[in-house]
């Protein structure tokens, strides 16, 4: 095994080819990218690839790399995305206290039924009000009474927009 560093990636038929300096700035080289099971990743220019041989002579592998964004806690699984530089852009973090970081920690994502159940409480809430608002009455200096001059308006609020179908949770 040597660790190499890469130059650029290729998808040929289907299976990434890694390109990468060997022994020295004239020694190019090109293999297959082995992976994980369901992971497709393309590394940036620089990173250091770890380069085996196989039992197939001629065919060696890229069997991973060196990670510099590492800060997984033991039990945590991390996976990132970076620019070309190596700044990471998104990531999704399973910690091992049983919570997850999609893309950052300071806000909350929601659970939509509960929210629209709370929601719609509070429309029902709110029209009951202006329908009790809108029929009361008003004695006048006459002494005839009649309803307020000024009506209320019912609430059309829809939060149904904001349900995200394709991500789900707890």
């Amino acid at each position: 095994m040597n660790v190499t560093k890469t130059i650029s990636t290729s998808i040929k038929n289907a299976v990434r080819f890694v390109k990468f300096l060997r022994m020295g700035k004239s020694d190019v080289q090109e293999c297959r990218q082995a992976s994980p099971f369901g992971v497709d990743s393309a590394p940036i220019e620089g990173m250091a690839a770890i380069y085996a041989k196989t039992s197939e002579v001629g065919k060696p592998v890229i069997i991973g790399y060196v990670n510099k964004n590492q800060i997984a806690e033991v039990g945590e699984y991390r996976t990132f995305s970076t620019d070309s530089d190596g700044g990471v852009q998104f990531y999704i973090h399973l910690k091992n206290d049983g919570t997850a970081e999609i893309g950052g920690n300071t806000k909350n994502m929601v659970r939509f039924q509960e929210l629209e159940t709370g929601f719609n409480n509070l429309v029902t809430d709110f029209n009951t009000l202006v329908a009790l608002y809108n029929s009361h009455i008003h004695p006048s200096s006459s002494g005839t009474t009649s309803p307020t001059a000024t009506q209320g308006t019912s609430s059309t609020a829809d939060i149904s927009g904001s349900k995200i179908n394709e991500i789900k949770t707890l």
